[in-house]
């Protein structure tokens, strides 16, 4: 550590608010906690959980930086006490709690992935988060197996870009929802076999149309309430459903009879509060089986644009716009 700075320049949240709250200050560098790295971040990824952060309807879990951003991609400078698997000067991308918008970040070693070959900084910070959120929604809990369709709803976002293609890579049937003629031949060149217009199309009519009146095996939605009633309609028999996040409310009306007879599964979760060993699972996981696919070129980063550090509240600005087709990450 003594030859690391003392203070490094970080974005911080200066109240709740719209992105001009967004401000660059400067903080001390973290010293990494035993198991834990510490990463000079060369580029961190722009998620929603950040936007929500910032708003102040989600703040961080108890001991979590209060600096935004959960992932980066980097080169580790410094190890703390029993963090094992990496060495000073290994380029690792990385999710974490918070922090992230940072020109240091710490990160528990066991979360830490290697920067797939062929990838720059840029393309590696836009994994982590995407990458966790899909293998534990898609395939641990909602069991997505070769063979099966799955409905990925906002298709064109950094999640649905990823569960498209890792979905489709994995051998299953991929229908996704989109807002636009753009969005949708976005979804459709990634590998999805047929996208939906939202705003012109009724996505359960498609899916039953599209699996001839059976449903949809999976469904991975981040939309919450206002789309809770159809989904369970759009689902086959044994269907189930992954609740990742709620724009679209979290009220919702549910006819328990068609949950009883359709023999339903519907999961939630929510990733930044997990444990550290259950984060650990999926990054072994995806190390295995992903990771190789990445390498291959058959999965392949979606970046949608890219800002300075110290515009981060553009990066907001740019999400929120809902313009989106990818990821937006910030270079530090």
């Amino acid at each position: 550590m003594t030859a690391l700075p003392a203070r490094m320049k970080a974005v911080e949240i200066a109240a709740p608010g719209g992105p001009e709250v967004l401000r660059l200050g400067e903080r001390p560098v973290p010293a990494p906690v035993p198991g834990e790295v510490l990463v000079k971040v060369a580029a961190a990824g722009v998620n929603r959980p950040d936007v929500e952060q910032r708003k102040g309807t989600y703040p961080p879990p108890p001991g979590a930086s209060d600096i935004p951003g959960l992932e980066i991609a980097g080169t580790v400078v410094a190890l703390g006490a029993g963090a094992a698997g990496l060495r000073v000067g290994d380029e690792v991308c990385a999710l974490v709690s918070g922090g992230g918008y940072a020109e240091y970040c710490a990160a528990p070693a066991a979360q830490c992935l290697p920067v797939p070959k062929g990838l720059d900084a840029v393309q590696a910070a836009s994994l982590p988060e995407t990458f966790f959120t899909v293998w534990q929604n898609v395939f641990d809990r909602g069991r997505l197996k070769e063979g099966e369709t799955i409905l990925v709803h906002g298709g064109s976002s950094g999640i649905g870009v990823t569960a498209i293609q890792m979905a489709a890579a994995m051998g299953a049937r991929v229908l996704a929802t989109a807002g636009s003629a753009e969005k949708c031949a976005a979804c459709a060149k990634l590998g999805a076999a047929r996208a939906i217009d939202y705003k012109r199309e009724d996505f359960v009519e498609i899916v039953k149309k599209e699996t001839k009146g059976k449903g949809v095996d999976v469904i991975l939605d981040m939309v919450g309430g206002a789309y809770f009633e159809r989904n369970i309609a759009a689902l086959a028999i044994e269907g189930r459903l992954s609740v990742i996040a709620l724009l679209g409310g979290r009220d919702a009306k549910l006819d328990l009879g068609l949950l009883l007879r359709k023999r339903l599964t519907v999961v939630g979760s929510v990733l930044r509060a997990r444990t550290v060993a259950e984060k650990a699972a999926v990054a072994d996981a995806l190390r295995r089986r992903i990771w190789p696919l990445i390498e291959a070129g058959r999965i392949k980063p979606v970046i949608d644009s890219t800002f300075p550090l110290a515009d981060a509240a553009k990066a907001h600005a740019r999400m929120e716009s809902s313009a989106h087709i990818g990821k937006i990450v910030l270079k530090v």
